[in-house]
């Protein structure tokens, strides 16, 4: 029988889909389960976006696009830069793929040589490391401890970077913490970042629109511009504006890495919907109001959920100035039995007796590089966080 790739063998399936997925089979069976696992926002796209893809489609807008992107999009993303982050890319410096996923799997693909390092801060989203494994790269996680608020110390970064180095890569705010870097936090990393001037950046910008309390968003390029050249700035359109299905990220950096990412979209892509792109690029030329309508939605689930959690005795969580997730620590819990007779032997026990016994789903810390905790989002309606946060606390209290 013909085999499959080696290559295959280090990549795993993300356990937030898995989650999600396991959540969505026992709604099939009639169980109403409440799904905290997802990272999906759950307002609407914007209307002025699906408009200007109706239009599109009728206007005949639906052949081969333009791979690297339509020239009125590149401009809304050069708009964006210019408005958002004090950057200033040309259009030959912004790329868009699939999905910011697709453009760090693309750079990847376009800069790793086999044993490359790729250092990244943990715990960090479930994808990078698979993709960096998937691209012939050795990922090398640097601990963020929750004593931390779970944020990169330069001395932990400047002790990880070696010879192999080819990349570090940011995502602030995180996914699965919801941490961000002030201003001065980020300069301490990228003064690091100066004594390295052979590896190149990355900084995941997805959640810049989700911050609360007043706190600053800030990316490393424009906090250091002397950092600018080797600086790959990744967005998209996914969390900000709800439109996760639409499929696109967008990426702005120096013109010799872009044109060696876009040579490798060209081959796995034949460019993002050419309705997708009319959609974006209406998002982000028209009205932002919606961004910190949205933010101050997000913040009272957040102080909601936070306010409920510390009510369960044995548990522990951090305030996160951003995204929508909660990532609190469940050490007090672990060699307990559930009521329903599970050990909890580490955060994915945990997290699979709340799923069959409580109906809850959620997301175990390991998957994220750090135990034992657990990743709840908060992207869905009150209704649903109130009652998944009883189900949590009746669960919690039936651990002897």
């Amino acid at each position: 029988m013909p085999t499959f790739a080696d290559r295959l063998k280090n990549v795993s399936v993300s356990a937030s889909v898995a989650m999600t997925q396991k959540a969505r089979e026992l709604t099939a069976q009639g169980v109403k389960v409440i799904s905290l696992s997802s990272g999906e926002p759950d307002f609407p796209t914007p209307p002025h976006a699906i408009a200007a893809a109706h239009a599109a489609a009728l206007a005949g807008d639906t052949k081969y696009p333009a791979i690297e992107g339509t020239p009125a999009l590149k401009m809304a993303i050069q708009r964006k830069f210019q408005r958002d982050n004090q950057l200033t890319y040309e259009p030959n410096q912004i790329l868009v793929a699939g999905g910011g996923k697709q453009v760090i799997f693309n750079a990847m693909l376009a800069t790793l040589n086999p044993g490359d390092e790729v250092v990244i801060p943990t715990p960090a989203w479930i994808s990078y490391a698979d993709i960096v494994k998937f691209a012939g790269g050795v990922p090398v996680p640097v601990p963020c401890s929750q004593a931390n608020n779970f944020k990169l110390q330069p001395e932990d970064l400047n002790a990880a970077i070696t010879p192999r180095t080819k990349w570090l890569l940011l995502n602030y705010p995180s996914n699965p913490t919801g941490s961000a870097c002030s201003r001065a936090e980020m300069a301490a990393i990228a003064e690091v970042m100066l004594h390295h001037p052979e590896v190149w950046i990355m900084t995941d910008d997805m959640y810049e629109h989700l911050i609360y309390d007043g706190f600053e968003f800030c990316t490393i390029a424009a906090v250091e511009p002397r950092l600018y050249e080797r600086t790959l700035t990744v967005n998209g359109v996914s969390k900000a504006y709800a439109m996760t299905g639409w499929r696109m990220g967008y990426c702005g950096g120096p013109q010799e890495l872009i044109r060696a990412v876009s040579n490798v979209n060209t081959q796995n892509s034949g460019g993002v919907c050419t309705l997708t792109q009319a959609a974006a690029t209406a998002v982000l030329n028209g009205p932002q109001e919606l961004l910190a309508e949205r933010a101050g939605v997000y913040q009272q689930r957040r102080d909601y959920v936070l306010g409920r959690l510390a009510d369960i005795q044995g548990l522990s969580c951090h305030k996160p100035e951003g995204a929508f997730y909660l990532f609190p620590n469940i050490a007090e819990f672990i060699g307990r039995t559930s009521r329903g007779g599970r050990k909890i032997g580490n955060d994915t026990d945990f997290c699979m007796a709340l799923m069959e016994e409580h109906h809850v789903a959620t997301v175990q810390g390991a998957a994220y590089g750090l135990s034992p905790f657990v990743r709840l989002s908060y992207a869905t309606s009150q209704a649903m966080l109130e009652q998944g946060c009883d189900r949590i606390a009746e669960f919690c209290a039936g651990l002897r």
